[in-house]
């Protein structure tokens, strides 16, 4: 990620991460049809059968859950202190 990019979600995760609820994100989980759908796109990934379009389907679950785990890790610091 480029340099002004990191410092652009490094705001928006501070802002999210002072007002979320730290429970309700502690335990936020995809629904079971989008985890299914992640399943999926892995295993034709494993197995190198995925289309490129698929390809970009997994790449952008990929980015959702980084910048999940990030809000996740900044609010457990924040409640922390």
């Amino acid at each position: 990620m480029a340099t002004v990019a990191r410092s652009l979600y490094d705001d928006l995760l501070d802002v999210l991460a002072e007002s979320v609820d730290a429970r309700r994100l502690r335990e936020f989980r995809l629904p079971v049809r989008r985890q299914l759908q992640v399943d999926r796109l892995l295993e034709k990934n494993r197995g190198g059968t995925i289309s490129p379009v698929e390809s970009a389907e997994l790449d952008e679950f990929e980015r959702f859950e980084h910048l999940v785990r990030m809000l996740k890790a900044r609010s457990a610091r924040r409640n922390a202190r």
